[in-house]
């Protein structure tokens, strides 16, 4: 079948009612992270509807499902899997913002000026929604595939709810396939918003929580105390410097360079010399950069700009991904056959769209990239900038066009039974 032919057979067969009403679905189950379970019920039985086989739903953690299943194909051909997480950020101050308007409701989904708006829309149930859509469209072409098609749908990406955040779905899906319980793929898309971009790299990062602790004493006698706030000011000034030496080092060109973020300070004493102080801060990485090393390097400059041996220091890794201290970066040759293939596919299913970029964001691609070997990038409709704000939506065009450039790199990359 030429490229032509397979583009105009899938954009014929194009359901856009059923695509938009799924998508408005989704986004209707409310799936804040610990309520995953709410989507995945959902979830489950579109796939069902849709055809995918070997459905298996199981908790990652008591009470927070994955769901995933796939489409065997006819054989001969390779095995893509589709994954995405099923969680998305709150909905605090949403209301209020929108109050009075067709978007007060965060789960309403409602459809202005050719956008679909609410919680979840482009973070990243467009892309759930864009793979599973396009699974019906080759149905809707009548076009069977060699190869097969794998989806996992996977909890606790998102950071921001206590107790959750560190990719407890996607740790324990590929552990399964660790296992030999679930096949290994040999491509992997994560539907994670890039306005129909493909990712070939992503960040890399670590948070770090910094207690500073001195000793209190009365402001008339400060000689006393041990001044824990004018500590962390050179740890401050030490640690800005740190950033501009990291970020001189390298420039990736899809990812730019490395650096150290100071996100929070947080300190002082009740007329007294301050006891305690407590800094936040966040470290970019570049693929091939440690993360042991990186967080040594930072502890080695924190610890030498306090003189004071009295002055205690204690640093904490809250958000650890992929590895303890927090996830890795990662990327793959963005020359290889299969992302010219889904960057082409998408060219033709919308013009000015499919152009490789990088990821200004962390998810959880290097599970397969850096821990099972297996290529992976990210591609799906939607706009990170808007994402986790009060402005959430997602276009339709690029959304339905998404659909499509699925449809068709499924069929390429698979292989087509004629």
């Amino acid at each position: 079948m030429s490229a032509d032919s397979l583009a105009q057979r899938l954009r014929a067969a194009l359901n856009k009612d059923d695509a938009v009403a799924l998508l408005r679905a989704a986004i209707g189950r409310q799936s804040i992270t610990g309520n995953e379970a709410n989507f995945v019920g959902l979830l489950q039985k579109e796939m069902q509807a849709r055809k995918v086989d070997n459905i298996k739903v199981a908790d990652f953690l008591p009470g927070r499902p994955n769901i995933w299943g796939e489409r065997k194909g006819a054989g001969g051909g390779r095995r893509l899997q589709f994954i995405g997480h099923t969680d998305t950020v709150h909905v605090d101050g949403w209301r209020e913002h929108w109050a009075g308007t067709e978007r007060e409701d965060p789960f309403g989904a409602p459809i202005i000026d050719g956008q679909i708006w609410g919680r979840g829309s482009g973070d990243l149930k467009a892309g759930i929604c864009t793979s599973l859509a396009a699974l019906s469209l080759l149905d809707r072409a009548g076009i069977r595939l060699k190869g097969d098609l794998a989806f996992a749908f996977v909890g606790d990406e998102e950071s921001g709810q206590p107790g959750t955040g560190v990719s407890a779905g996607v740790k324990d899906y590929t552990a399964r396939i660790e296992a030999g319980e679930i096949a290994k793929p040999d491509f992997v898309v994560y539907t994670e918003p890039t306005q129909l971009a493909v990712y070939s790299a992503q960040i890399g990062f670590f948070i770090a929580d910094i207690t500073i602790t001195g000793k209190s004493a009365y402001f008339g006698v400060p000689e006393l105390g041990k001044d824990a706030l004018k500590a962390s000011h050179a740890v401050m000034a030490a640690l800005w410097k740190h950033s501009d030496e990291v970020s001189a080092r390298a420039e990736h060109p899809l990812i730019g360079r490395g650096f150290l973020l100071i996100t929070g300070l947080s300190g002082g004493g009740f007329i007294a010399v301050p006891e305690e102080c407590k800094l936040s801060l966040i470290r970019k990485l570049l693929p091939g950069e440690s993360l042991d090393d990186a967080a040594a390097e930072m502890e080695a400059v924190i610890r030498g700009a306090i003189a004071d041996p009295e002055i205690k220091v204690d640093i904490a890794y809250p958000a650890g991904r992929d590895h303890a201290v927090g996830g890795s970066a990662a990327e793959i040759d963005p020359n290889l056959p299969e992302v010219a293939m889904l960057c082409g596919a998408v060219r033709e299913a919308m013009a000015g769209k499919g152009e490789i970029q990088g990821a200004p964001f962390w998810s959880e691609s290097p599970f397969f990239v850096n821990r099972l070997g297996v290529p992976a990038v990210y591609c799906a409709p939607g706009d990170i900038r808007n994402c986790h704000t009060f402005e959430e939506h997602v276009d339709i065009e690029e959304y339905l066009a998404g659909i499509v450039a699925f449809a068709t790199f499924m069929a390429r990359y698979c292989g087509v039974e004629e």
